[in-house]
């Protein structure tokens, strides 16, 4: 079956205060340098690069103190016009997701609060008509049955174990309603049984790859945005028959962000 493309709706923060400053990822190393300046051309460049698939980016304003707020992936979980708001483990990112629900309910969504720790579209991916789940190291187990209650849709838990891949968009990319992208060591023997019986096609990524967050990767159906640096990845989605962009944001890595850690999808 060829991929077939969908325009999308998607959210994004500028990194206008983008900084690592803190650790709460083991990505993220306070001691060392990073770029400002280069973080933003490099978010610019993907936002861009959405424009030019013909999907809509829609802006919320970054705010001081909030280095993080770049990734807009954390901040709502978004399913037919309903909004599950969000509940962040670590301190330095708890004023996120008040800001996020804000700019949902200025902007006319049904916004649900979140009972439980729950970081959004980094641990809750749409995949077809049902909810992949992450658990593990930020998102709690509780949160997916609220998940459910609010969105109508069956979710099933994923159990991750690697630290390095803390949320579920670092070791699944979800490509179409039918199929995914996943590095199987991130997950439990039994949530590897769940995915195999689930996607039997599912494109495997390699160990190098996943280093690169190649799997934080945004799909439309057929075009799917990763990481430059992915060049295994990049091959196997090719031969597969989707088509796919390569971006640089190795700058916004060094906070454990890739192109879907920027990037919320807001379905109406």
């Amino acid at each position: 079956m060829t991929p077939t493309a969908t325009r999308r709706r998607y959210l994004m923060c500028r990194p206008t205060h983008f900084a690592v400053t803190y650790r709460i990822n083991p990505w993220m190393d306070p001691s060392a340098p990073y770029d400002n300046a280069l973080a933003v051309s490099q978010w610019e460049n993907l936002r861009q690069t959405f424009l030019d698939l013909g999907h809509t980016v829609d802006l919320i304003d970054p705010l001081p103190g909030l280095p993080d707020m770049v990734f807009a992936a954390n901040g709502a979980t978004v399913v037919d016009g309903k909004v599950l708001a969000v509940q962040f483990r670590d301190a330095e990112r708890a004023d996120e997701g008040p800001a996020y629900a804000a700019w949902f309910a200025a902007n006319g969504f049904e916004v649900h609060e979140s009972k439980y720790t729950n970081e959004g579209e980094g641990d809750i991916l749409l995949a077809g008509d049902v909810l992949l789940a992450g658990t593990g190291f930020r998102t709690s187990h509780a949160a997916h049955a609220q998940t459910q209650e609010v969105f109508g849709r069956p979710v099933i838990t994923l159990q991750l174990v690697d630290p390095a891949y803390y949320h579920l968009d670092t070791a699944l990319c979800v490509l179409d309603k039918d199929n995914v992208a996943y590095l199987p060591s991130a997950f439990s023997a039994g949530s590897q049984a769940v995915l195999r019986q689930l996607f039997p096609n599912a494109v495997i990524a390699t160990d190098e790859d996943a280093a690169v967050l190649g799997l934080n990767a945004v799909s439309d159906g057929r075009t799917v945005v990763l990481p430059v640096q992915a060049t295994a990845l990049n091959a196997a989605l090719r031969e597969r028959g989707y088509e796919t962009v390569g971006v640089d944001v190795s700058e916004l890595r060094k906070a454990g962000g890739g192109p879907k850690c920027c990037t919320l999808e807001v379905r109406g």
